[in-house]
């Protein structure tokens, strides 16, 4: 198994998401228990391209401090919703003959949703921690009904496994001795 940190970066990453302080205590105690278990921990970043000010080189663009990356940990950056976007992840990826993606991060209706469906199309066992994921309001539904539609609505038995906190955390403990 490896887990996925994908787009918690500084300028999306405050309480203007929806259930904010819960989203990263949860995504928090998610990445301790990966790094404690042995589980690798692989970060993404998204860049909006030079000028947007969500770019290689903007504050905006680093990763939030709640979830700096520790020495020796991947980061990859995308430029389209998909993680899989990154050529050389995916490559990594599939070198590693990983079967079991575990997916965090931001935002669920944009990149999560789109690695999501990416990973189950290449295969993977896609695991979705509950609280995990978030988003902001939109002008067609506010976070809390754009968190659930996904996590309660698309993604289960179509495309991943939305656990509760407590089972993904039994799977990053019980995954050091698979």
């Amino acid at each position: 198994m490896t887990l996925l940190v994908i787009d918690i970066q500084k300028g999306i990453t405050d309480e203007r998401l929806y259930n904010f302080s819960a989203f990263i205590n949860t995504v928090t105690r998610i990445i301790g228990t990966a790094r404690k278990n042995g589980v690798e921990v692989v970060y993404v970043q998204h860049d909006d391209g030079p000028g947007s000010g969500f770019s290689a080189g903007d504050a905006e663009f680093e990763i939030a401090g709640q979830v700096q990356p520790q020495d020796g940990e991947k980061c990859y950056v995308k430029t389209i919703n998909t993680c899989f976007g990154n050529k050389e992840l995916a490559a990594y990826l599939e070198a590693k003959h990983e079967d079991c993606l575990m997916i965090v991060g931001l935002q669920t209706n944009f990149c999560i949703d789109a690695s999501v469906k990416s990973a189950f199309e290449r295969g993977y066992r896609v695991i979705i921690p509950a609280g995990a994921n978030s988003t902001f309001d939109n002008d067609y539904m506010d976070g809390e009904t754009t968190y659930r539609y996904y996590n309660d609505m698309m993604w289960p038995h179509r495309f991943a496994d939305c656990l509760s906190l407590e089972d993904s955390l039994a799977l990053l403990q019980g995954a050091s001795r698979a």
